[in-house]
């Protein structure tokens, strides 16, 4: 059996090691420098077509996914990643998102060597903290913008239809927008109005940031540019009426979370009490739940029976948390 503070070193001065090659292999000055004069020459040039080449290098280099980086290259689909990076409206990298994981994976593997957890659970439980618990903080700050941007995009509409009835064009409107409202709104907008001065379409910039939110609502607002486009007709109705619906789907989305909230609740005690008395007895006194992790070597597929039981019913828990959440699963 391998010491745990031995194991524990180790990891340590791999960690220390890791950390020394990427400090050591990063960009190089002088690639570094050059890339800095450039944007000077673009942002101080006088003509508009250094100008417009300038933005292009800049929207490419957005695009560009990031490579060369041993942990990313680690990433089945870097460019899902990238993509979901790119949803939370921070300007992270795959390499600080890999970062954080291995750092995650690290500090739980070490408190729970420490505490005098065997190896194989520990590298389970640490490998599935480390790759669940950065994945989770994504998850949740991308529901979040998405929920603001839901939120603000009825007010956005409607600045959009004072613009258009005061004799503005819709690029300019959009224009408006982004200076105006603030949040993700704003942000989105900016970026389909520097996508369009760049020399891309308003079709194909409005279809990338629908891609990047895959919200319903402004898939909804670039079908009617692209209805109103090809047959014509009062475009400033059109997003009126456009607004109004999209408030009635946000007063049916509060309707149903308040309605099912109560249920909600009961769901996440009762999920999350079983898990959360498992780890405060495995702190308080470990030796009292370690026949659950040691088991019996003799039992059904090397288990014990108290590893078969909690098995089983985690196999129970899950499939009832599924039946609920489907029961409250509402399609608008």
């Amino acid at each position: 059996m391998i010491d745990a503070k031995l194991l524990l070193l180790l990891l340590l001065s791999l960690t220390f090691v890791g950390l020394l090659f990427f400090g050591l292999s990063g960009p190089s000055p002088d690639r570094a420098s050059t890339r800095r004069l450039s944007a000077i020459r673009g942002r101080h040039a006088g003509g508009e077509g250094d100008q417009i080449e300038a933005r292009m290098r800049r929207a490419i280099a957005a695009r560009t996914p990031e490579r060369g980086s041993l942990l990313v290259s680690l990433v089945p689909n870097p460019e899902i990643l990238g993509k979901r990076l790119a949803m939370t409206g921070r300007k992270w990298t795959l390499t600080q998102y890999m970062s954080a994981c291995a750092i995650c994976a690290i500090v739980l593997m070490g408190v729970m060597l420490l505490r005098g957890f065997g190896v194989l659970p520990t590298l389970f439980v640490s490998l599935a903290a480390g790759f669940g618990l950065p994945h989770y903080v994504v998850s949740r700050m991308i529901a979040r913008r998405v929920n603001k941007f839901t939120t603000n995009f009825p007010d956005a509409l409607d600045l959009l239809v004072r613009g258009l009835r005061s004799g503005l064009p819709v690029s300019e409107t959009m224009n408006v927008v982004s200076t105006e409202i603030p949040g993700p709104v704003g942000e989105e907008f900016k970026l389909v109005t520097e996508r369009v001065k760049i020399g891309k379409s308003m079709d194909q910039s409005l279809l990338e940031t629908a891609e990047r939110l895959g919200t319903p609502e402004f898939k909804f607002f670039c079908i009617t540019l692209a209805i109103q486009r090809e047959t014509g007709g009062n475009l400033a109705e059109t997003l009126s009426n456009l607004g109004s619906v999209l408030r009635q789907r946000a007063q049916m989305k509060l309707k149903i979370r308040a309605m099912s909230s109560e249920s909600k609740a009961s769901a996440y005690i009762i999920g999350v009490l079983p898990f959360l008395v498992f780890g405060l007895i495995c702190w308080i006194n470990f030796n009292y739940m370690k026949p659950f992790f040691t088991g019996d070597p003799a039992g059904l597929f090397g288990l014990g029976l108290m590893q078969i039981i909690g098995i089983g019913g985690l196999c129970w828990m899950s499939i009832g948390a599924f039946i609920m959440a489907k029961m409250i699963n509402f399609e608008i």
